[in-house]
């Protein structure tokens, strides 16, 4: 699969010295460069690509405008490529594969390569599961069916790492090491053995991300990974108590305590 790119400086030998780097990969195809944000904004709409390395620092449009000036259309995956270290966070808000410094570094290159090419093999699967997934709602509508409750079942669709801006900075978190899950308005704090986040997210949008053969909803505010469940403790008026590997308790209230007892033995 070519892997279809369009790069982005407002500096021509940095532009260069990027198209010099990637000619290493046999898949990458350069299909355009761009000098400014404006520009870029209209040739990523226009030729769609799959990949843009995006400099941050221009004038006029920067590389922050730029993601926010496409998203009206599906966006391409997103490198960010900068001399100035301290928009590392602002770049993994907007989601990109990676945030590379000047000068690019050629391992770093290539790491991030790979990460794009996963990202782009995920996607494929995905496009390649909706096609089939509205034939067969045209054809056999029961089999259809079968299909979404089998996508439902597959682990491979839920995340294994996640990024959690905390204190300024970002932690990547194993999905595994987190044994429970509290939510406090938009906000989730994430608990591991030894440490607690805090994610800006809503407990819907978090649930969607994670194995629910895994993480389940025990309480109204509260997910909690049953892997790291060692103990249940009945309590008064229906409900009960789980002890965590750590030896920390969540309570599981009366209407959720039927969904637990599926997956805790």
């Amino acid at each position: 699969m070519t892997i279809r790119t369009i790069l982005v400086d407002d500096e021509k030998l940095a532009i260069q010295g990027l198209q010099l780097r990637l000619e290493q990969f046999d898949d990458v195809e350069i299909i355009d460069t761009c000098s400014n944000g404006r520009s870029a904004i209209r040739k990523i709409k226009t030729a769609k690509p799959d990949l843009v390395f995006l400099d941050i620092q221009m004038p006029g449009f920067d590389g922050f405008s730029v993601v926010k000036g496409i998203m009206e259309i599906e966006p391409p995956l997103i490198v960010f490529v900068t001399a100035y270290e301290e928009h590392a966070i602002r770049a993994f808000e907007a989601n990109a594969v990676n945030y590379l410094m000047k000068p690019v570094d050629e391992d770093k290159l290539a790491d991030t390569i790979e990460r794009v090419r996963v990202r782009l093999a995920e996607k494929k699967s995905s496009e390649e599961a909706d096609k089939l997934k509205n034939v067969l709602n045209e054809v056999a509508p029961d089999r259809a069916e079968e299909l979404s409750e089998g996508e439902g079942e597959s682990a491979d669709r839920f995340e294994k790492l996640i990024n959690v801006k905390d204190r300024g900075q970002i932690f990547r978190v194993e999905v595994d090491s987190i044994e429970h899950i509290e939510a406090a308005g938009d906000y989730m704090c994430i608990y591991t053995g030894d440490n607690s986040l805090i994610l800006r997210e809503t407990m819907k949008d978090l649930e969607r991300r994670l194995d629910p053969r895994t993480f389940q909803r025990v309480h109204r505010s509260t997910i909690v990974n049953l892997n790291q469940v060692r103990q249940v403790k009945p309590h008064t008026n229906g409900e009960c108590f789980l002890v965590l590997d750590s030896g920390a308790e969540v309570k599981v209230s009366r209407s959720y305590r039927d969904v637990v007892a599926r997956f805790v033995h």
